[in-house]
């Protein structure tokens, strides 16, 4: 599984291992109709929207754990990241319902191999969003972008339940670089037991 905050790479690096592993990819949901009003703080659009990626999230990761077929699997998120933005975005009373729903999914999706969480700087963050120009990320301030990030540092400093291996991609762009890209497909070659912390030199 590869994790981490909005523009940190996931789905490039996601995309890169499942070609070089030739392995089964799962997507992310990237077609959620109620993110626009969300990021334009709609009342309301919280809770539909991460109802909605909770159930989307878990439909792709059981759908792809029932085909009988053998070999590796790469997936652009991790079950537990839908929790990480409920914790963010929904009121007390919107969470006691969400939660309820997330215990009785999460029980049979099983815990992956590998996770590897990208972090970066919420500065880096925010540079990057606004190089990408996607229109739905427009509305999204550095506020919430610094608080996305503060959470994943929160939830992995505690994760446990996979190896882990965290690579600060602050000074790095893999996705503009092949030569920081190769890097670390090179670190991904040796195992990880544990948790473990990669930190790239990047161009300096």
């Amino acid at each position: 599984m590869v994790e981490g905050p909005i523009r940190v790479g996931k789905s490039t690096l996601a995309k890169v291992l499942a070609e070089q592993l030739h392995a089964r990819r799962i997507f992310d949901c990237e077609d959620n109709p109620f993110l626009a009003d969300f990021y334009n703080e709609k009342s309301g659009a919280a809770f539909r929207a991460q109802m909605y990626f909770l159930h989307e999230r878990y439909r792709r990761l059981s759908q792809i754990q029932s085909q009988d077929t053998a070999g590796p699997i790469v997936s652009d998120f991790l079950f537990e990241r839908d929790k990480i933005f409920a914790y963010l975005n929904l009121d007390n009373e919107e969470l006691k319902l969400y939660e309820r729903y997330f215990d009785m999914l999460a029980s049979s999706i099983p815990p992956p191999d590998l996770v590897i969480y990208l972090q970066a700087k919420p500065d880096v963050l925010l540079k990057r969003v606004s190089k990408k120009g996607d229109p739905a990320e427009t509305q999204i301030s550095s506020e919430y972008l610094e608080a996305v990030a503060n959470a994943y540092e929160h939830f992995f400093f505690r994760y446990s339940a996979s190896n882990l291996l965290v690579v600060d991609t602050s000074e790095i762009d893999f996705v503009e670089r092949n030569q920081d890209l190769q890097e670390l497909l090179r670190r991904l070659r040796q195992p990880v037991k544990g948790t473990q912390y990669f930190l790239p030199l990047g161009q300096s």
